[in-house]
């Protein structure tokens, strides 16, 4: 390390999520075990129990621990927030205004995610970067809160507008595209599933391998590479009807079924674009998907096969 440099010393709120159970993997075979410090609202091995409603708790340990960067993944989310709107608003808004003041305070970097549950109805199914932000739901009212502070909060605040994702490491966590994570276990263990949105629903999704990349490859682009949308980039993985991806499924459990039984989560879906346009990202900092559809199903079915065998 040269002289002067200041050791990057990380804290993950939300450590006990769907992304940051393998952020914090990743981050900790990068920077090292003890480099890492681990939060959760949930007691765990190897993670420290804080609540991001806690301000002093919060300023207490980025002060102690010398943190340099946080990535502040704890959140409610879509379909869980809507039930609980005034806590949604709560723990993703004050939440985030904890942690910004404390990073303020001692001169950290942040990662705070969005999502393309800041879009609305009237936004173009293909939503390009800059576009009318007019959610329906609190959650995606409160990732626009999260995007307007990353550039007034005179912090160096970065996020991206994650997609739905995909991964077989943990379970989904109470969002809208819950549907492309729980179809796999049921697909595997059960034969069939009870879809909770139409056969010709099309979201944009996302491996997790992709989206925890792309949270690294942001962080490490230089600050004077990045404009105006760094509080919340467009990033695109891929987009599939849950009919296509079933069909994918089949090529692997070809006596799988599904059943289409529509809920409250439908109007959600609806009011999301179909896909993404990510021009700005590719641009600012060389983004680049890895994984189509096929890929991620080929993935999640050989890695679940694989963690059953071994359990």
């Amino acid at each position: 390390m040269p002289m002067g440099t200041v050791p990057t010393r990380i804290l993950v709120t939300g450590a006990l999520g769907q992304i940051g159970t393998e952020l914090v993997e990743v981050l900790r075979d990068k920077y090292g075990e003890k480099s890492v410090i681990a939060t959760d609202i949930r007691e765990a091995n190897g993670c420290t129990q804080l609540d991001v409603m806690d301000a002093e708790g919060i300023e207490s340990l980025v002060q102690n621990e010398e943190i340099t960067d946080i990535y502040h993944l704890a959140a409610l989310l879509s379909a869980t927030g809507e039930k609980n709107p005034d806590l949604c608003w709560s723990i993703n808004v004050d939440g985030l205004v904890n942690v910004i003041s404390a990073a303020k305070k001692y001169g950290c970097r942040l990662f705070s995610p969005s999502s393309i549950a800041v879009f609305g109805p009237d936004c173009p199914k293909h939503a390009p970067q800059v576009t009318g932000l007019n959610p329906s739901t609190v959650y995606g009212k409160t990732k626009v809160v999260g995007e307007h502070l990353a550039m007034s909060s005179e912090i160096d605040m970065r996020g991206l507008r994650y997609p739905g994702l995909i991964s077989w490491k943990a379970p989904a966590g109470g969002g809208t595209t819950d549907y492309a994570v729980e179809i796999f276990h049921a697909a595997l263990y059960e034969g069939h599933y009870n879809c909770f949105v139409r056969e010709d629903t099309r979201l944009p999704m996302m491996y997790m391998d992709d989206a925890i990349r792309a949270t690294l490859e942001l962080m490490e682009a230089s600050l004077d590479s990045l404009g105006t949308s760094r509080g919340g980039y467009n990033i695109a993985g891929c987009s599939f009807t849950v009919g296509e991806l079933v069909e994918s499924i089949h090529r692997h459990i070809p006596e799988f079924t599904c059943s289409f039984i529509p809920d409250i989560r439908q109007n959600y879906a609806d009011s999301w674009p179909d896909s993404i346009e990510d021009i700005v990202a590719r641009k600012e900092w060389g983004w680049m998907p890895e994984f189509n559809l096929d890929r991620i199903v080929d993935e999640m079915i050989l890695n679940l096969r694989n963690s059953q065998s071994s359990s």
